[in-house]
């Protein structure tokens, strides 16, 4: 029977980042085996802890959401027990009912995103999309552009837009 578990673990703060991604890999390869599937991982990053383990004050936590069989569980635990890169782990068995919660969440936002998606997809249908569709538009832009451009300097100024000019104020001083 397959149920959902939560694995953290944290890791010596001096490894490098190719140590962590194989640890990484070592687990989803367990999982693989095992027929179990990896849902996320939340990679925290490097984190103070609230009291020193083998002399660290720091270390890298990493949390990964399984669906996982009992006899894999025993098995990454195995695993992560003989590494020497890992200060700390603790896996856990989630709550049933907040896991269903967190799908529906899940299927939800992914329903959103497909229709949004959808719907972006028809916009884009409805543009033009052809590059002579598009240099046609421009082109007769640019012309009304130039039209209106040539009217403007063609036309004469009319005599009593000048003529209203109003006085500076050296002239309005002595009227």
């Amino acid at each position: 029977m397959r149920r959902d578990y939560e694995l953290g673990f944290i890791l010596n703060p001096e490894v490098s980042e190719e140590a962590t991604r194989a640890l990484l890999d070592r687990v989803e390869q367990i999982v693989a085996n095992y027929g179990g599937q990896i849902v996320k991982v939340n990679h925290w990053g490097r984190r103070r802890l609230a009291y020193p383990i083998e002399r660290h004050r720091d270390g890298i936590f990493v949390f990964i959401d399984m669906i996982l069989t009992p006899e894999t569980v025993s098995e990454i635990e195995r695993t992560l027990k003989v590494s020497e890169i890992v200060l700390r782990y603790m896996t856990r068995k989630r709550d049933p009912k907040a896991v269903q919660k967190e799908r529906e969440e899940r299927e939800a936002r992914e329903a959103r995103a497909a229709e949004a998606a959808a719907a972006e997809a028809a916009a884009a249908a409805n543009a033009p999309t052809s590059e002579a569709e598009e240099q046609a538009s421009e082109q007769s832009a640019e012309e009304v552009v130039s039209v209106a451009e040539t009217e403007t300097e063609n036309s004469p100024a009319p005599e009593a837009e000048t003529d209203t000019v109003p006085p500076t104020s050296e002239e309005s001083i002595e009227a």
